[in-house]
């Protein structure tokens, strides 16, 4: 799986991943497991896999490392 750090976190339940490339990842509370997503904090190491949104590339089954 893909590792990443939380760039962004908003309190409409969404955030953005770091990748370590040019594009960052949107992420939905929603696609978070293993903890909720208040527990994530910016800065934060997490697992994912990469998934197709509707408005493109976003980050799924987001996993705290």
């Amino acid at each position: 799986m893909p590792e990443g750090t939380i760039k962004r976190l908003t309190d409409k339940g969404f955030g953005f991943i770091d990748t370590g490339s040019a594009k960052d990842l949107f992420f939905h509370m929603s696609n978070v497991e293993g903890t909720d997503f208040d527990s994530l904090t910016e800065g934060q190491k997490v697992s994912f896999t990469e998934g197709r949104g509707p408005k493109g590339p976003c980050a799924e089954n987001v996993r705290p490392l």
